[in-house]
């Protein structure tokens, strides 16, 4: 197991070293493969030695080598963020095809937190790539069957489990970003005011299409929550109007996170609740 995490933390940190990248180029519409890694502020090209996740941050005393500009603590935040993930989740999976799923899915979590937070962007390269990815791994990794996976789960068509995971995949994404787009043209039509972006649908629908019906349930309800509530803290704390938006997208990418490693527990007390 120790051996699993350290791979899966060392893996994790190279990963967490593109997707810095990815966090700062895909909003502003930049290519994450051309140019190379560069200074933001010079414009210089940075060199491997200076590359090595977390470690040059320190070695170059969090500075660029070329101009003394200050190195955001994002890069190494992140980095290390996407390494804990991975080295958890290469853990407790071990290293087969469930773990290759959670980390991407991970990963692409953390992209969408960061995006939406700084500039109220959901990248449509890992929302609508993430739910083409969500569908090609239902049938890699069965989903467990959920409400709507059993709905067309009938006894006359011979589902076979690869079948049903699609279904449950592809269905669970329909409905969830059917759902949350709904919501959205609604507030639009009695407000004429855009209230829900398309970005936040496809995130929801590529968290339905990667786990499926309970799994989706939960990140949009406990999302949702916890944007009414920390939103609402910081909107009476910044004496921000109450048009004011708020990156409904960060708090479902933060609440998939934890999600990956709390739904099962969740899901168990509330059924063991609801069922007695």
């Amino acid at each position: 197991m120790a051996l699993l995490a350290g791979f899966g933390f060392v893996l994790g940190l190279a990963t967490g070293s593109f997707i810095s990248v990815c966090i700062r180029r895909w909003p502003v519409g930049m290519s994450v493969i051309s140019p190379g890694s560069h200074c933001p502020d010079c414009g210089i090209l940075i060199a491997w030695r200076d590359k090595i996740p977390v470690l040059s941050f320190f070695l170059l005393g969090r500075r660029c080598r070329y101009c003394s500009r200050p190195i955001s603590w994002r890069y190494p935040s992140v980095e290390l963020l996407n390494g804990a993930v991975w080295a958890a989740l290469a853990a407790r999976d071990g290293g087969g095809p469930e773990f290759w799923k959670h980390a991407i899915f991970a990963s692409m979590m953390i992209v969408l937190l960061f995006t939406d937070l700084d500039r109220r962007i959901l990248p449509d390269p890992v929302t609508l790539g993430g739910l083409g990815l969500g569908l090609v791994f239902s049938l890699v990794v069965i989903l467990p069957a959920g409400p709507v996976g059993l709905a067309v789960a009938s006894d006359s068509v011979p589902w076979g489990p690869r079948a049903a995971s699609l279904a449950e995949s592809v269905l669970a994404a329909a409905v969830f970003g059917g759902l949350l787009w709904i919501v959205g043209e609604a507030y639009y039509r009695m407000r004429r005011v855009e209230g829900l972006g398309l970005g936040d649908v496809k995130l929801i629908a590529m968290v339905g299409a990667f786990h499926g019906t309970a799994f989706g349930a939960l990140v949009l309800v406990a999302g949702t929550l916890a944007a009414a509530a920390c939103g609402t803290f910081y909107l009476l704390l910044a004496g921000k109007p109450w048009d004011h938006p708020i990156p409904l997208g960060s708090y479902f990418a933060g609440t998939a996170l934890v999600a990956l490693f709390a739904a099962d527990a969740v899901l168990n007390l509330y059924w063991g609740l609801v069922l007695g």
